[in-house]
């Protein structure tokens, strides 16, 4: 890992064994971008790739220079990374090269969450500075690169040098002009119940972007965009990936211009943003992250899995084992007190559950979801002995205990909205929509995020409890904030992500014993900036265990099994109705972080010792299904959809586990070989099936031996009819592998 500077030709190389990052200081003083890629040697310099030398736009405009800070108003007609308006209203800039310096590390951001190092020698940062001397405007580009992984991280703050404001309109915090269009762009798409469905279509002549405006990063686009070859595969073939560690409104666009060029950017999204910059004051913008490989899709996931789970999650819980839990909303709603849950707990303590989370109606008058958001009092007519009675109840079964909580929500019928309406979001003029029976806390007022401290610090303090699970069930609308001035409007969804930073970080910090699992209605803020303190998300309200197919194969494009809470839950299933076999469920959610959503009082001994088995497995081989390397074999979306295939490989690839799931019984099927991947080729394996194979006559089928590379270049062959698994539609199989 290094970062070099030749003076000669002022070329700045970062470089590790798996990519290069090139700029340079054109002709003119702008920062120019050179490639971003495979690495490339040590040779001073690197010129020649950015073509003609550039004075500036001033002789052929509309030229597809690359550039690493690309405004408006100069000449470079594509879409700009920094839009800033200045006193006399322009908002033409034109930055020039200042000074740079290099240092060990990587800086923290302020108010915002970023990835870090543990040790000054992971990773090294470049800062340059460039200056708008007109705008009398600062800009510092942050670069970062690891010793040992395929990722740039990138940040940008701004500085106001002059004696006027000035007023930010665009912040991109990422910016990157490749040389060609020929790439296919993948994002992950969906809606509530059907979040992070992997989406990919061919890049066109003009912008194609993702984006949100909902005050959250929002189920409908996640804020991640990855460019492929038509021909890259999981395992071959070039991709980039552009992800950004911000869970409020932001966009990711592609851009292909008259040249066949393309510009990616992702930051803030611009529509209704803007940001006063006072007289030396600063802005700082969220930070991207850049991935590269050359070895297929699969190994751009791997990067961003590695670093999440283990240089952006943080605390007690980043390498700790996630307990196995059963959370009864689906076992009880809103119906339920003290002997009911400790029936639920003492059932699940029998079958090794490790932690009971108690969800939503502890608190106020919550019969239902129409009160009491914002009255974080525990509701003695359910729980006499109050949150402490319970959380002993269960540590006595030798359980852990959690929570669930919604602090950024206020319910009209509430002791709280009715003592301080003015703490929800809302334009005076207009009346304000009640979604979900509920308004939206207004976390860019100081006083709120003070007040939620305040009351969660209490209820955590009450009693043992080990988990929080933090809830956010609706979208932001009118959104004004009665504590800031008519011009910082602009400035309310930014500030209110910033508040929510703030009370996650003072928590975690007054607790950090507590696993927070951050929740939006399922997936609605599943984003890497959740995951700075929260190491792990409710992936999606729905619990079917053939739609979870879809929707952790594609949060898997990104974010790590250590992230993915996935729990097996009650049929028909409740969000869609299907039936689906007890261990098709597991074998589901077993990759991920497990648990159940159900009620265990009401299970057949069959069912019983069914999850006793589950929970029994899934404690074995914990860790490798956390944290080992995971790899995608045969997609959802692909094809006839009826198969999908992935496994996950220990580091050091003595052990794996591979499933394989089945949607629809088909007729009469032919041969199906499924080949793995990332074992050791020298290696022979023993492969043994969950659930355990029988024989005819009998007992459990002997376990088979395998070399490695038989299995990854011949494939393991499956089951070629329903009779030979005994079952039908919605059948699943893991092939156990441990090296022998």
């Amino acid at each position: 890992m290094t970062i070099t500077f030749d003076a000669a030709s002022r070329t700045f190389h970062l470089r590790n064994e798996k990519i290069s990052y090139l700029m340079r200081v054109l002709e003119n003083g702008t920062l120019g971008h050179l490639h971003f890629g495979g690495s490339v040697a040590e040779s001073g310099s690197y010129g020649r790739l950015s073509g003609r030398e550039y004075l500036g736009f001033d002789n052929r405009l509309g030229d597809p220079i690359p550039l690493e800070c690309p405004t408006p108003g100069i000449g470079d007609y594509r879409v700009p990374s920094l839009i800033v308006e200045q006193p006399n209203g322009s908002t033409a800039l034109d930055p020039r090269y200042g000074s740079h310096r290099v240092f060990g590390g990587k800086p923290a951001i302020p108010g915002l969450p970023s990835t870090y190092v543990q040790s000054l020698a992971e990773a090294e940062t470049l800062e340059i500075l460039l200056v708008d001397t007109p705008a009398s405007l600062e800009i510092r580009l942050f670069f970062a690169i690891y010793a040992d992984r395929p990722v740039i991280t990138r940040s940008v703050r701004l500085r106001n040098i002059g004696t006027e404001p000035l007023t930010v309109h665009t912040a991109m915090s990422a910016s990157l002009d490749l040389p060609d269009s020929d790439w296919e762009m993948v994002h992950l798409s969906g809606a509530w119940a059907r979040e992070a469905h992997v989406r990919s279509h061919h890049l066109v002549a003009g912008s194609q972007s993702i984006a949100s405006v909902r005050g959250a990063s929002g189920a409908q686009h996640n804020p991640f965009l990855a460019l492929k070859r038509a021909h890259t595969t999981e395992e071959s073939g070039e991709a980039y990936g552009l992800s950004l560690v911000y869970s409020g409104n932001f966009l990711a666009e592609a851009e292909v211009d008259q040249f066949e060029t393309t510009r990616l950017r992702i930051g803030i999204n611009p529509e209704g943003f803007s940001w006063e910059l006072g007289p030396g004051a600063e802005f700082c913008a969220p930070e991207a992250v850049l991935a590269y490989s050359d070895a297929g899709v699969g190994a751009l996931s791997d990067a961003y899995h590695g670093l999440y789970r283990d240089r952006l999650a943080r605390g007690v819980w980043r390498d700790a084992p996630r307990p196995i839990v059963i959370n009864n909303w689906e076992a009880t709603y809103f119906d339920f007190d003290e002997a009911k849950l400790l029936e639920i707990a003492t059932s699940a303590k029998d079958l090794g559950v490790e932690m009971f989370v108690l969800d939503d109606g502890w608190f106020g008058q919550r019969n239902d979801d129409t009160t009491s958001l914002g009255d974080w009092e525990v509701n003695r007519s359910k729980l006499p002995g109050g949150i402490e009675s319970l959380a002993r109840g269960v540590e006595e079964l030798d359980m852990r205990f959690g929570i669930w909580i919604e602090p950024e929500m206020v319910s009209r019928r509430s002791k709280l909205f009715a003592e301080h309406s003015d703490w929800t979001i809302g334009i005076p003029t207009r009346s304000r929509t009640e979604s979900r029976n509920q308004y939206v806390l207004d976390m860019a007022r100081p006083e709120v995020v003070d007040h939620l401290f305040e009351v969660v610090s209490g209820i955590l303090g009450s009693a043992p409890i080990s988990y929080v699970k933090w809830d956010m069930n609706r979208s932001i609308t009118e959104p004004f904030s009665p504590g800031l001035k008519a011009w910082q409007q602009g400035e309310f969804m930014h500030r209110y992500v910033l508040g929510v930073y703030s009370l996650y970080d003072r928590l975690t910090k007054a607790f950090p014993g507590v696993l927070f699992e951050s929740c939006a209605s399922g997936g609605g803020r599943f984003d890497s900036g959740m995951l700075a303190f929260a190491p792990q998300a409710w992936t999606s309200d729905d619990t079917d265990a053939i739609e979870r197919l879809r929707i952790q194969w594609g949060t898997s494009m990104v974010y790590p099994l250590s992230s993915i809470s996935a729990h097996v839950s009650a049929v028909p299933n409740h969000q869609v109705g299907r039936v689906t076999p007890l261990a098709t469920r597991a074998a589901v959610a077993f990759f991920g972080v497990f648990g159940y959503e159900l009620d265990p009082t009401t299970l057949a001994a069959r069912e019983r010792s069914e999850i006793s088995d589950q929970v029994a497995f899934y404690k074995k081989w914990r860790d490798l299904l956390q944290r080992g390397k995971f790899l995608r074999l045969r997609s959802p979306f692909e094809g006839d959809r009826n198969e999908t295939a992935w496994m996950t490989v220990a580091r050091d690839r003595r052990s794996a586990i591979a499933a394989h799931y089945v949607t629809l019984s088909r007729p009469n099927p032919g041969p199906n070989r499924l080949r793995l991947r990332g074992l050791d080729p020298d290696a022979s394996y023993r492969v043994s099936l969950w659930p355990a194979a029988r024989k005819p006559e009998g007992g459990p089928a002997r376990p088979m031996v395998l070399g490695g590379d038989e299995l990854m270049t011949a494939g393991i062959v499956l089951e070629s009819s329903p009779e030979s698994a005994g079952q039908g539609d919605f059948r699943a199989r893991l092939y156990v592998l441990e090296a022998v």
